[in-house]
């Protein structure tokens, strides 16, 4: 087999420490803040010379905690309920022949810091604190944007919002800049989609607290922050 060798040339650090819980595609929950960190040996500015003209990036990256020495050729999309299979080329299961994501995200600002060099601060990403990262791109609207896009099975993914149920004392636990992000969050229903019990308490790590919540039908309620 022909292999090709890709380096790691950033990391993301974003307010998920696990998967559970993290926006199924970039951009659902544009109040989202995170990171892009570039390793030591790519901490160039020059690199990014002419980023800052840009409103969005293409982030390519690593499915890191999905990595498989085998592959299937079909999947099953959450969005379908977890029982229907799709060819995995007609999804974007991390569960691939090689497991390499696609986001598109908003440049919320490119910052020179002492620790890090000079980071890209993005708002919309769906990536794991740690993920790698290979490659980033500009978004060119001309060529990126298509208004005459299908969606096939994908397009009915708005009626799936949740309600969301939360205490303002239990909110107040989450520092304020956050709040919104895990708003939306849970309103994209953090559940796999064939799980439905509706006693089942559920647990999501967002931003170092533990939110514990339950899902009645199309409302989620929040029980506990800790």
């Amino acid at each position: 087999m022909e292999t090709v060798q890709m380096n790691i040339i950033a990391k993301m650090k974003s307010d998920f420490p696990d998967k559970f819980g993290i926006p199924r595609q970039s951009g659902l929950v544009p109040e989202l803040r995170s990171t892009i960190v570039f390793e030591p040996e790519y901490r160039n500015e020059d690199a990014l010379r002419g980023l800052e003209d840009f409103s969005h990036l293409w982030i390519i990256w690593q499915f890191s905690k999905a990595v498989r020495s085998e592959w299937s050729p079909t999947v099953r999309p959450p969005r379908l309920g977890g029982n229907t299979r799709m060819g995995v080329f007609a999804t974007r299961s991390p569960f691939r022949p090689n497991e390499i994501g696609l986001s598109s995200v908003r440049i919320a600002g490119i910052e020179r810091t002492q620790e890090y060099g000079t980071v890209i601060h993005v708002e919309g990403a769906d990536l794991m604190d740690g993920t790698p990262i290979f490659d980033i791109k500009p978004y060119i609207p001309y060529s990126d944007c298509h208004g005459d896009a299908v969606g096939g099975f994908t397009d009915s993914a708005g009626s799936f919002l949740l309600q969301v149920n939360i205490d303002d004392g239990l909110l107040s636990k989450v520092p304020e800049n956050k709040r919104s992000a895990l708003l939306g969050v849970l309103s994209h229903d953090p559940r796999p989609s064939y799980q439905q019990d509706p006693d089942r308490v559920y647990g999501l790590s967002f931003a170092q607290k533990n939110i514990r919540f339950k899902v009645v039908e199309n409302t989620l309620t929040v029980l506990d922050i800790n």
